[in-house]
């Protein structure tokens, strides 16, 4: 699990009471990637000189905000005006933008000390890079935010941003034993980030507690977060939510997620079972995304088609027999599925339920399927994993707390709550 003794919060509590500078906090992160960094391979640029010179400019001026000195990982789909963003493809080895993504410049000015670019998999679709699971070398990080995940998971950062278009946050979260946040759909600007699939896109963060991403999200959209995690409070009733994917999850996560309710004492358990237009949601999110796909990658596609992955060339070819009324009837399930969700949770404060089959897949099988991801980002509800839950061997198990789109704090503060549980 991830290191709370370096948590986002921690840092910026020792600095603001003066036991921490800015510039203490980068080099202890260098210093904790330096030990990790050869057998992880978390990262694919470091910016060591301007990081350090960045935390000793924050020391000397006055608090910045919310991110004050915070050591930052960026995944590397996000434009950054002082170092590569290669998208985890050959085709931009050497493109270097002249700006920051809108996340990445919002969080410098509430700031954060960006210490350089994670592993991303092929354009945040399936095609792995080299990054190994911070609790097991021989197993997947996750993807496709994977660099962001092992990073956090070995402490190498409290924070490190993360995209999600199927299962992106919520999965590497969840194998590397960390905190990971999908906001609602939109509330964090997706502004110089590559797209995939414009309508299921979703910017968010992982951390090393729900109070840190709390943290980095308020800091980056504006809205209050971080009370809500700080409360930590229990909700009166939870839907304890199998979903339509149960079947496909490992015996351990089933034991693991039936053994809930004896942990949540004080809470009103109801066993909730989701609507029939839920069960089309997995398939319907796979032709939108493919559908997007093929038009938001169309110019790689044109120029470099032999630069892209086999996986990827499957994906592109299946968008472009689409039609767009095809698309279109895919679409049109969203609101049907939002008023659906609705009554799901008319007597409940928020659901939970897994954030993956099981524990992290070994690398040689891939990065994991977001078969219990699919649904919430195409509903675009806020997600939260878990930490806290393990395998009989040891190895991170995770649950995700879903709340309705729009009620992003419900859900930080259910899952804050459910933090400290299961770390009892």
């Amino acid at each position: 699990m991830a290191n709370h003794d370096n948590a986002a919060m921690v840092i910026r509590r020792r600095i603001a009471g003066g036991t921490l500078t800015a510039e203490a906090a980068v080099r202890q992160a260098f210093e904790r990637i330096d030990a990790r960094e050869a057998t992880l391979q978390a990262w694919v640029a470091l910016a060591r000189e301007p990081a350090i010179a960045a935390g000793r400019t924050l020391d000397r001026g006055p608090d910045a905000g919310l991110l004050h000195g915070v050591p930052i990982g960026i995944k590397d789909i996000m434009a950054t005006r002082d170092l590569p963003t290669r998208c985890g493809s050959p085709i931009y080895r050497d493109w270097q933008p002249p700006y920051d993504a809108a996340v990445v410049a919002l969080a410098r000015r509430a700031g954060a000390v960006v210490i350089g670019k994670t592993v991303t998999t092929e354009f945040a679709y399936f095609g792995a890079g080299p990054t190994v699971n911070p609790h097991d070398p021989n197993r997947t990080p996750g993807g496709s935010s994977s660099g962001s995940a092992a990073a956090v998971g070995a402490g190498m950062v409290p924070l490190a941003t993360g995209t999600q278009t199927a299962g992106s946050i919520v999965r590497p979260a969840a194998f590397c034993g960390v905190a990971g946040y999908k906001p609602s759909f939109g509330l964090i600007d997706p502004a110089g980030v590559k797209p995939l699939a414009v309508t299921l896109d979703t910017i968010g963060v992982l951390g090393a507690t729900v109070a840190d991403v709390a943290l980095f999200a308020e800091a980056v959209s504006g809205l209050e977060l971080l009370a809500a995690a700080e409360r930590a409070g229990r909700p009166r009733r939870i839907g304890l939510c199998r979903s339509p994917a149960w079947d496909e999850a490992s015996a351990d996560m089933q034991a693991a997620f039936l053994s809930l309710p004896d942990r949540l004492g004080g809470v009103e358990i109801i066993e909730r079972e989701l609507p029939a237009e839920t069960g089309q949601a997995l398939a319907a999110q796979k032709r939108i995304m493919a559908f997007e796909a093929a038009r938001a990658l169309a110019h790689e596609a044109d120029a470099h088609w032999s630069s892209l992955s086999p996986k990827l060339q499957d994906l592109l070819a299946e968008g472009r027999a689409i039609s767009r009324a095809d698309y279109a009837r895919d679409r049109a399930l969203v609101p049907r599925l939002l008023a659906a969700l609705d009554a799901g949770f008319a007597d409940v404060d928020v659901l939970i339920t897994p954030s993956a089959a099981g524990v992290a897949p070994l690398k040689a099988a891939g990065t994991g399927d977001p078969l219990f991801n699919r649904l919430w980002t195409l509903a675009g509800t806020p997600a939260v994993t878990v930490p806290g839950l393990q395998d009989p061997a040891g190895l991170p198990l995770g649950v995700q707390v879903i709340a309705p789109v729009g009620r992003d704090a419900a859900a930080i503060e259910a899952a804050a709550w459910l933090e400290t549980v299961l770390a009892g």
